[in-house]
């Protein structure tokens, strides 16, 4: 008889209920970025269904992967697990729109980021006449 390993195993009700309010609050942070499930799911590199299970709470989010959601919704760890003094201590609004572009700009390969590069200075050129 084969033996569960803890990321499958069954969850205790106090986790499963854990894990929905982590994931409600996964979700309300997201949509206050502005990303929606299919955007974070890329820069987690994770699918959409993934991200959708992770939000409702039905699947448990790796420890692993607490880092990188909380950098690609722009918090501290301590924040995405609702640590709320943690969000007092932070003492800063949302992150402007520019900056949130610039960060999952600087995410992509380095010729994705030449070429988004080049796009903005021939603009920003065009503007300039």
């Amino acid at each position: 008889m084969a033996s569960l390993s803890p990321c499958t195993a069954a969850m205790t009700q106090d986790e499963k209920d854990y894990f929905k309010l982590l994931g409600s609050r996964v979700a309300q942070l997201r949509k206050d970025q502005g990303l929606t499930q299919v955007q974070l799911a890329e820069v987690l590199e994770i699918s959409q269904q993934m991200v959708a299970s992770y939000e409702v709470g039905r699947r448990r989010i790796p420890v692993s992967m607490l880092q990188a959601l909380a950098k690609a919704l722009s918090v501290e760890i301590d924040v995405l697990l609702g640590d709320e003094s943690a969000k007092a201590r932070a003492k800063r609004g949302p992150v402007p729109t520019l900056a949130r572009h610039m960060e999952r700009i600087s995410a992509l390969p380095k010729t994705q980021q030449k070429f988004v590069i080049q796009v903005i200075e021939t603009v920003l050129a065009q503007q300039g006449r």
